[in-house]
């Protein structure tokens, strides 16, 4: 179902309503889950490819254990998840040992 888009309702059951309602607010939280874990992936990113590594080192646990909260609650697919860190993990070692060299 597109972004936005509110759930129809065909019948009026009690049962139906609930599972309906309930799905609303699931989807709520979901997106709320999500966003949290996208807006710390782009800071991260952004302090790396500014050359930043005290931001970025800063910013990388708190970014990884958004990811590992997400995978938790279901938001993300634990592989997507372990592959998000991965990748975040690689590029903040080449910043902090590019001034080493």
């Amino acid at each position: 179902m597109p972004q936005g888009q509110a759930t129809k309702v065909k019948k009026k059951k009690k049962s139906v309503l609930k599972r309906a309602a309930q799905s609303r607010q699931r989807a709520e939280v979901n997106r709320a889950n999500r966003t949290r874990v996208r807006t710390a992936i782009k800071r991260l990113r952004t302090a790396i490819t500014a050359g930043d590594s005290t931001a970025a080192g800063n910013l990388l646990h708190p970014t990884l254990s958004a990811i590992d909260q997400a995978i938790a609650k279901g938001v993300l697919h634990e592989n997507t998840g372990n592959r998000y860190k991965s990748r975040l993990a690689v590029a903040y070692n080449e910043l902090k040992a590019k001034p080493a060299q």
